[in-house]
């Protein structure tokens, strides 16, 4: 199945990793992988552009609620999005969610409590675990290492972008009971005990998350199964670099490069589907 343009040059400009890692999806998955995908990072390249573009984000938000309505927007990422949803029985209140938590970036620039970024990572990356898990018509018991997944995933994701949020007026991760007061660069530097321990305690968060993700595999099909667990595999190589060296966030944005995508896949696909599969490789 041909996957249109738009939706495949979408998705490459954001995620590297689970771009990378989609694309051993089955074609028939794949595609509507990339339909869920064009969407979401189609809404978040408005809050995430310099300058942002509320605007476009509201033009967009207003055009897709329209299209779940009955009206096409003619507008083809948010058609096959409203298109896959009917079909594989979305919930709408995901996708307001979702939206939900792209506003706030418009506006919202800390986090000082993890129920408020609990709440954020809600709207931004749960909800897509269970967009996946509808794709892949998976059973309702496996919804919660789904969101599971998705949280740990963008918890990652803030560790590793810390001084690229810094940057842009953001913190995402909660620093209220930390000895620290402050992410940038100039405060942390003669802080590197603190800013130590207080990356310990955020890859713990992290690694939690992502075993109670792991519970939840048994529920997906082997072949939809390789991609994702490469992905968490490539998530869980991020967060070990960053935990030898967490001072890397501010040197570079620490990516697995596409060989090592490639070859992690190819090691989970040589696994055993059930015992090997289950186990951490990374």
């Amino acid at each position: 199945m041909e996957i249109e343009q738009v939706h495949y040059d979408t998705f490459k400009s954001g995620s590297k990793t689970y771009f990378n890692s989609s694309r051993f999806f089955p074609p028939e998955v794949r595609k509507e992988v990339f339909y869920l995908y064009g969407f979401v990072r189609k809404a978040d390249n408005f809050v995430d552009a310099v300058p942002q573009d509320p605007d476009g984000f509201y033009l967009f938000r207003d055009a897709y609620r329209k299209a779940l309505n009955g009206a096409p927007s003619d507008d083809p990422i948010i058609d096959r999005f409203v298109e896959l949803g009917r079909r594989k029985g979305f919930d709408p209140a995901w996708t307001e969610a979702f939206l939900r938590s792209m506003e706030l970036d418009l506006f919202k620039r800390e986090y000082n409590h993890l129920d408020e970024t609990l709440e954020y990572i809600y709207g931004s990356a749960e909800v897509i675990g269970l967009f996946m898990a509808s794709i892949m018509d998976l059973p309702r018991e496996s919804y919660h290492a789904a969101r599971m997944l998705g949280r740990a995933m963008q918890y990652i994701n803030f560790i590793r972008d810390i001084d690229e949020d810094v940057k842009l007026g953001r913190r995402y991760l909660p620093m209220t009971g930390t000895p620290l007061e402050s992410l940038e660069f100039e405060y942390v530097r003669d802080r590197l005990r603190e800013f130590r321990s207080f990356h310990v305690q955020q890859i713990e968060l992290y690694m939690g998350w992502q075993r109670e993700a792991e519970k939840g595999y048994r529920y997906i099909p082997y072949r939809y199964l390789l991609p994702i667990k490469t992905a968490a595999d490539m998530y869980i190589w991020t967060a070990r670099r960053i935990e030898r060296n967490p001072m890397i966030v501010y040197e570079k944005k620490v990516k697995p490069p596409k060989w090592r995508i490639i070859l992690q896949f190819m090691i989970n696909t040589a696994a055993a589907p059930v015992s090997t599969l289950l186990s951490r490789r990374v």
